[in-house]
């Protein structure tokens, strides 16, 4: 074996080696919807006397995680997101009432003297916690004053819980409780006021063994009363928190049931097992051997992707589930590019042997593999930057998923395939023929862009079929994309929707939108409570049977126009993308005829969701930056096959040239799209509902971009050669090599 192949077998075996041993150490980061729990996201908002900037953000974070740890959440997580979001998760916690109500008040903390009951005439009276009005005295100390409290109890003193407070300085809360103690006892005046957001949250009495003018000393004090022990604890954290430096305002809220999250883990598992198995299949039967050792080198993909995520510490979502399965066949795409080439150097030169031919395919395949690859991981860093929630992780994933692929295919399959070829024959290698597609192709010539023109035509027939699809129905906006409240609830046997809906709106909301999927409802309804959620689940409850809220995602109206924003940018920045890199990596005229094609799979792909009325969502847009990548990699393989062929055809017509590169790369297609389908299958039969519309939508734009490639980027690229006026590419000199054997007599 010569130095190269066993340095890539070494380092093969390295990168197994940790990935397993990292895949057997540590526990993947599950996402809220996976796991359970309640997401956050608050905006701060500036105040007459702050301006809410990273600064402000900061300093607000830690008084959320103050209380955020107050509360008892176990692992909760905060993090700022961009220069005035806070982003808050809490695993476990199902009701985000309380926890909303505990964690995001935004007022100030401030300690009041109580002047007595309102009056009619006051105006600025507030209610204590038994609702009667009061008359309070300016601030005499405020919640940055305070440094600990906490929710106690004493068993010798009694069964009841108390609050202490601890204070920087002792000096202000002497004084205000000194003065109040000159009061008699049982008057309004012998109490403190304790406000946040406007509102009383305690106003004990000073106990009548404090003097008048002395005051409670030492930097310490209780507040004593019936509390419950929850009571005690939501005191505490409240007083704790302190002062927020700015206002904020909720503007996103998730909350997934833990079953929820269990039943996408096997649903998309049971995808991966299946898709794998079909397209390890077809990919055995399609290159025999080689095949088969691809399928091992699949394998082996997951497991580096996996380790991948692990160690990187990524949070892993449901969409990020289905971006792993769905780089599975993306992961394909290497090897078939790999093959094929392989299948035509064999075919060639059928005397160099098929070792030699297989390293010349992995060789003159590397060109359109890294093209392709590096297009994808443009959509998913797009994803990364302009998504939000669980969508973020589906970037992440398919970013993951394509350096693993190129691992996978290009080292492990490598290794695997050099250490083998040679020991058997070239028919059961998979490698010795060019395969019944291409036989055929080859013996019937089909001239397809003789009718270029046809094919441009239904191209443009489909955008006005898309057109009017947006015209007549319309775009089904998800409350992700426009605001709003979307809750689904689990119900334990079939439903009858219009019971549903009027359930819906006797609880008061007639105008919502309400929806039956499998053995779950959906209710989508404008800026509701969380309390209106509760009467309407009682409402369903006693109507229709017993539900269980299973999801609930309240997206404020602000953030639904931002969202909806950045997708618009989003696919207009990826179309841009593709059309600089690829005009960077070919001609101009290669890269404005392979984002003409994109715009139109983009567009099929917008109608037909048009025309079903499917939601138009943020697992909407993961799906079509995914598409956009994936769909470039067709175009990127024709126009390097046109930019390979075209030197050493020049005298021929430009659209023989086009027409034998989409000739010579259809059975890469063919085989490619047929793997990304069986996993899309996979993902639309086993996946749920939360993943269908993502897999429907994948279908109908990978078939979209498999044709596009041939019948609208090459007709495309042919009229604009014609109007360009350039000359074609010169051939490249030829290059000399030294001829050697290598120990089996194979020419290499």
């Amino acid at each position: 074996m010569s130095r190269a192949p066993l340095w890539r077998a070494v380092a093969a075996l390295a990168v197994i080696a940790t990935s397993l041993l990292l895949a057997l150490t540590m526990a993947p980061r599950l996402g809220l919807d996976l796991r359970g729990g309640t997401q956050l996201v608050f905006e701060t908002r500036d105040s007459p006397t702050v301006r809410a900037d990273a600064d402000a953000t900061d300093r607000a974070l830690d008084v959320l995680r103050r209380r955020a740890d107050a509360l008892g959440v176990v692992d909760p997580t905060l993090v700022r997101s961009g220069e005035k979001r806070i982003i808050v998760e809490l695993p476990g916690v199902l009701d985000p009432r309380e926890a909303a109500a505990v964690i995001g008040k935004t007022a100030q903390l401030n300690f009041h003297p109580v002047l007595g009951p309102a009056e009619g005439g006051d105006t600025h009276a507030i209610a204590d916690e038994s609702g009667q009005k009061l008359k309070l005295g300016p601030v005499a100390l405020g919640g940055a004053g305070v440094t600990d409290a906490a929710a106690r109890s004493d068993p010798q003193a009694g069964p009841g819980w108390f609050v202490t407070i601890d204070f920087k300085e002792p000096g202000p809360w002497r004084k205000l409780t000194g003065e109040a103690a000159c009061a008699p006892v049982g008057d309004h005046k012998r109490r403190v006021a304790i406000v946040l957001d406007n509102e009383i949250i305690s106003s004990p009495q000073v106990d009548e063994s404090i003097a008048c003018g002395a005051g409670i000393g030492g930097g310490t004090t209780q507040i004593t009363g019936s509390f419950t022990p929850q009571e005690a604890q939501n005191l505490a954290v409240l007083i704790k928190g302190g002062s927020l430096p700015v206002p904020l305002e909720l503007v996103e809220q998730r909350t997934v049931g833990p079953t929820l999250g269990a039943d996408a883990i096997a649903a998309s598992a049971k995808a991966g097992v299946v898709g794998v198995i079909l397209t390890a299949v077809f990919i055995g039967m399609v290159y025999r051997l080689v095949g088969v050792l691809a399928a091992v080198a699949l394998a082996c993909y997951g497991l580096i992707s996996y380790a991948g995520l692990v160690a990187m510490g990524a949070t892993l979502t449901l969409p990020g589930l289905a971006g792993f399965v769905l780089a599975i066949g993306m992961a394909v795409d290497a090897n078939v590019l790999v093959f094929e080439r392989a299948r035509e150097e064999y075919g060639d030169a059928p005397r160099r042997g098929l070792k030699a031919a297989l390293e010349r395919g992995f060789k003159n395949a590397w060109s359109a593999i890294a093209d392709s690859n590096i297009t994808t991981l443009l959509a998913a860093g797009l994803l990364f930057w302009l998504a939000s929630g669980p969508v973020k992780g589906f970037g992440v994933t398919l970013a993951i998923g394509v350096l693993a692929s190129l691992v996978s295919a290009m080292l492990i399959t490598r290794v695997l395939t050099a250490a083998l070829i040679g020991r058997i024959g070239p028919r059961a290698s998979g490698i010795g023929s060019i395969g019944r597609v291409r036989t055929w192709l080859t013996r019937r010539d089909p001239d397809l862009m003789r009718r270029r023109r046809l094919w441009l035509a239904v191209a443009a027939g489909l955008l006005v079929v898309a057109g009017a699809g947006l015209v007549t129905r319309g775009l089904n906006y998800g409350v992700e994309f426009t605001g709003g409240r979307i809750v689904e609830f689990a119900t334990s046997s079939p439903v009858d929707v219009a019971a549903a809906r009027q359930a819906v709106a006797d609880a008061g909301f007639p105008s919502a939108v309400v929806q039956r999927s499998d053995d779950a409802l959906s209710v989508r309804t404008g800026q509701i409570s969380a309390d209106d959620v509760v009467r309407m689940e009682e409402a369903l409850d006693r109507r229709v049977g017993e539900v269980a809220k299973q999801r609930d995602e309240l997206i404020g109206p602000s953030l639904g126009e931002e969202l909806r924003r950045n997708a618009i940018i989003a696919l207009a920045v990826a179309l841009a993308a593709q059309l600089v890199y690829l005009a960077f990596r070919f001609r101009w005229t290669f890269g404005t005829a392979a984002v003409a094609a994109l715009f139109v799979d983009a567009a099929v792909v917008v109608g037909a969701f048009a025309w079903m009325g499917k939601p138009i969502d943020g697992v909407f847009l993961a799906a079509m930056l995914t598409i956009i990548g994936y769909s470039v990699n067709d175009k990127v393989v024709l126009f390097d096959r046109v930019r390979e062929l075209w030197p050493v055809r020049r005298r021929e017509p430009f659209g023989r040239v086009v027409n034998a590169a989409i000739l010579q790369t259809a059975p890469r297609t063919v085989n490619t799209g047929l793997g990304a389908l069986f996993i899309l299958a996979a993902l639309a039969v086993f996946g749920g509902d939360s993943l269908r519309d993502f897999a429907v939508a994948l279908l109908i734009g990978i078939v979209a971009g498999t044709l596009s490639s041939s019948f609208v980027a090459g007709p495309a690229a042919i009229a604009l050669e014609r109007r360009s006026g350039q000359a074609p590419p010169a051939p490249a000199a030829p290059r000399v090599r030294p001829v050697r054997r290598d120990g089996s007599g194979a020419v290499v």
